[in-house]
């Protein structure tokens, strides 16, 4: 089977959908090409019926004032919840109420940012650099955040990327929020805006070679199992980092002939940070019930030390459902060592530490959706960090190469949205834009791919 079209727009995540609905907005045919079963590539919204709350096994929360997310949302008119910021963390085998030590830590940072360098580790920043100037407790919780909020090795995560994202209060000042009724409906907008007579999705598509030359793009693999070639003038390239970054021997390994040498110090500089979630669907929300109803209004509850160190509630929504999440190298190990059953008992484990015996936790569980970022073959990892030395990684992996290549995806976001779907979403418009820019007024339109 072979198709062609003016664009290839490889992945359908929010970057590439973007980048086909801006392409297709300015007359050009689009063929979208997408591994999975569905659109949304790290976004993955289910809707079980019976649930006032939609359950996410991908990206859930729009962090920021995030413009690109917000605008497709009121398209599609729908509102982003604000998301209360009620902690409440184990100590001592109780919980309490607080921010722990964020702000030390932040009072340190900006105090100190200066000193936080490109070529420095976090983990040399906050180890050596603020040894005398950070307690324990507040250096070991700035370890923790940067493993379980940017998914980052805080021994490879560069010190200045972390320092400047937490003293920023663009992100860490701006609210919350998530999709009231998830991610989904923001995809169905963007999808709903692809004209079927220019723009064809289609899924169960492996790419596993790219042949590129000025002006001409040929991709090689499989739809539904047998042998697909497509090609076109110009093809946006939407791959995680994590796969991108796959050796020949991985599944995830796509084969660029020429290889994409000039993006080796950009992909150098970045790393995929990997992810287990996991979704507990419960008959109740025995939570909102214990102690006096002590926790009915907790949205997150901290462990340090267990397995699923950080649980979140669906509030503003209730609804039986608690959120298990884990990031960070630690969860490499989990990763490789854990089938689902396993990550199952060692959620409930982990729960278990904070609530302790004063529920049925077993009794109570009613199911579990479990999504491994990291073994992800089309993934790799569930977002992007700066390495040390990358800097420029963003702003160098984004960059075209030959007029021909264009890439987008949240780690070539520029412009602070990198890890968002802002910053997808975002970059896929940016990319498209460059597209059309190089596409000269004689460059013929080739006709559209079939209607699917």
């Amino acid at each position: 089977m072979k198709a062609a079209c003016d664009v290839l727009v490889i992945g359908a995540g929010a970057a590439g959908l973007a980048a086909a609905a801006r392409l297709a907005s300015a007359g050009r045919s689009v063929l979208v090409l997408e591994a999975r079963d569905r659109i949304g590539g790290r976004i993955h919204t289910l809707r079980p019926p019976g649930l006032a709350a939609p359950i996410e096994l991908g990206a859930e929360f729009v962090h920021g004032f995030a413009p690109a997310t917000m605008a497709w949302l009121k398209r599609a008119g729908k509102a982003a919840l604000e998301v209360p910021e009620q902690h409440w963390r184990l100590r001592d085998g109780e919980l309490h109420r607080g921010e722990s030590d964020f702000a030390e830590m932040r009072r340190v940072f900006r105090e100190n940012e200066h000193l936080a360098t490109d070529d420095m580790s976090f983990a040399h920043f906050i180890d050596v650099v603020l040894k005398d100037a950070l307690s324990d407790p507040a250096r070991e919780s700035a370890r923790l955040f940067a493993e379980g909020f940017d998914a980052a090795d805080p021994r490879t995560a560069a010190a200045y990327e972390l320092v400047e994202e937490w003293t920023s209060s663009s992100l860490i000042d701006a609210p919350a929020s998530r999709p009231a009724d998830g991610y989904q409906a923001l995809l169905e907008q963007v999808s709903g805006a692809l004209p079927p007579d220019q723009v064809k999705v289609q899924l169960h598509t492996v790419v596993r070679t790219v042949r590129w030359s000025h002006g001409s793009v040929e991709v090689e693999g499989e739809f539904v199992g047998k042998p697909f070639t497509a090609s076109a003038p110009r093809a946006v390239v939407t791959l995680p980092v994590g796969v991108l970054q796959a050796p020949a021997e991985d599944p995830a390994h796509v084969r660029f002939l020429p290889e994409l040498t000039a993006k080796r110090p950009a992909l150098s500089g970045l790393a995929s940070g990997p992810v287990i979630k996991m979704v507990l669907r419960f008959r109740s929300a025995f939570w909102e019930k214990l102690d006096d109803a002590r926790y009915r209004d907790a949205v997150f509850f901290h462990a340090r030390g267990a397995t699923f160190p950080t649980f979140w509630t669906a509030l503003p929504l209730r609804a039986p459902l608690l959120v298990a999440w884990a990031g960070g190298p630690r969860t490499v190990a989990l990763s490789q060592s854990c089938g689902q059953e396993k990550l199952v008992r060692e959620a409930l484990s982990s729960l278990e530490l904070i609530f302790g015996k004063r529920c049925d936790l077993e009794g109570e569980l009613e199911s579990a959706h479990c999504h491994d970022w990291y073994s992800d073959p089309f993934a790799r990892g569930a977002y992007s960090y700066v390495a040390v030395g990358g800097s420029s990684a963003h702003r160098e992996l984004a960059k075209p190469l030959d007029d021909t290549l264009f890439f987008a995806g949240e780690a070539t976001d520029d412009e602070g949205e990198a890890t968002t779907v802002t910053g997808a979403l975002q970059s896929g418009e940016r990319a498209a834009a460059e597209v059309l820019k190089s596409l000269s007024a004689q460059s013929p339109i080739v006709t559209p791919p079939p209607r699917r």
